[in-house]
């Protein structure tokens, strides 16, 4: 078989993408069609910025959900005699396989084309999800300490500067060490870090149906039995029915982010909740009788959630870049993994020869930051005309 030409290769790609162009074809004919009754995500599509990044967003959102559909092979597969090899190169024996690698090979005889896909899936199962709990913990610390003021504003703020004040890139290289995996610390940390999102949920909901004691315990109450299945599989790995669970440098890499961006978010939130917490309807809800964590949670929190969505996408960007760094050092990842960190560092060294395996994922990488980046402004431009 002869060499594919650049045409050629683009075509395959955008074939073997074609789930990904369906579902976000899906997504925007919905979202324009109703997009005046979906608030400010609605808004978002009067932004031409903000629908570029969130097609951008969408696109890696897609391609990672979709990844087993559109791999041409195994990421971790190596073909005899594919090792660096040209975009378009043709497999020396298909047989089953699929006979070309599009994008190329790598240093180890990998599809360079599979491995950009699911590297989408290794970040993305990573950094929202991180970016979440930290979010949840921000604001968990940062209602109260803004709200109450006094000691507890000044303890928490101290603690968040502690933690502030120590280099980021050090901080993250620390955490995730491998000597640090031998040790309790990763288990402890995600110990504590991870019943933020439990009582985040718990508090929210109780103080939303707190008069409504029937629909209050059946919604807590699914909510601390699916909280603690899921504390017990991700913490200590005991999930008797496996659908919770997570490797060890995995977790250890996930309780540095959301270690690392806590303080962060907990600063943002305790800064807009002393700026909310003089408004007219913060104190017409305390003259009606509501409990604090009502007046926080529903009615301080839904006034600052412009600044915050749009801290959200650039924390998720943020997080994405950390991810690619400690994947370019080695470090929180396993060596095969086909995330975008590890395959730029493994591509690196034969860049001026074989500028393929790294440009790839180099520019998957670049491409998510920059589509979150602009989501970002399109949502911090919407969110200012609201």
């Amino acid at each position: 078989m002869e060499p594919l030409s650049w045409l050629e290769i683009i075509a395959r790609a955008l074939q073997q993408l074609l789930p990904v162009w369906i579902a976000l074809a899906v997504t925007f004919a919905v979202s324009i069609r109703y997009k005046r009754r979906l608030g400010l995500y609605g808004k978002l599509f009067d932004s031409n910025v903000g629908m570029i990044g969130f097609a951008i967003v969408m696109f890696w959102l897609y391609t990672a959900f979709f990844a087993d559909l559109i791999i041409t092979h195994d990421p971790l597969a190596q073909v005899s005699r594919m090792r660096n090899a040209s975009p378009g190169t043709p497999l020396p024996r298909p047989d089953d396989m699929y006979a070309y690698y599009i994008l190329g090979g790598d240093s180890l005889a990998r599809d360079v084309f599979s491995r950009m896909v699911m590297g989408a899936r290794e970040v993305l199962r990573i950094a929202p999800f991180a970016a979440m709990i930290s979010f949840m913990i921000g604001i968990l610390l940062g209602l109260p300490a803004g709200y109450f003021s006094g000691r507890l504003d000044t303890a928490l703020t101290f603690l968040a500067n502690l933690v502030l004040a120590f280099p980021v890139i050090l901080l993250f290289f620390l955490l995730v060490a491998p000597e640090i995996q031998d040790t309790l610390i990763p288990v402890v940390m995600a110990g504590v870090l991870f019943i933020a999102p439990i009582l985040f949920v718990t508090i929210l909901l109780n103080s939303r149906f707190f008069t409504q004691p029937a629909k209050r315990n059946l919604y807590v109450g699914a909510v601390l039995l699916v909280g603690v299945w899921a504390y017990i599989g991700l913490v200590f790995d005991a999930d008797p029915m496996g659908v919770w669970s997570m490797s060890p440098n995995l977790l250890n890499v996930f309780v540095a982010v959301v270690f690392v961006n806590a303080p962060t978010v907990f600063r943002i939130v305790r800064g807009i909740t002393l700026d909310i917490k003089t408004r007219d309807y913060v104190a017409a809800a305390q003259t009606r009788g509501e409990g604090p964590w009502y007046i926080m949670l529903w009615e301080i929190l839904p006034n600052a959630r412009g600044p915050l969505i749009v801290d959200f996408c650039l924390r998720i960007g943020y997080t994405t870049i950390l991810l690619g760094t400690l994947g370019f050092f080695g470090l929180g990842v396993s060596p095969e993994s086909p995330d975008w960190g590890s395959t730029i560092n493994a591509g690196r060294r034969l860049l001026s020869v074989y500028p393929t395996p790294a440009l790839v994922p180099a520019l998957s990488l670049m491409s998510l930051v920059l589509g979150l980046n602009l989501l970002a402004d399109g949502l911090r431009e919407e969110s200012l005309k609201d």
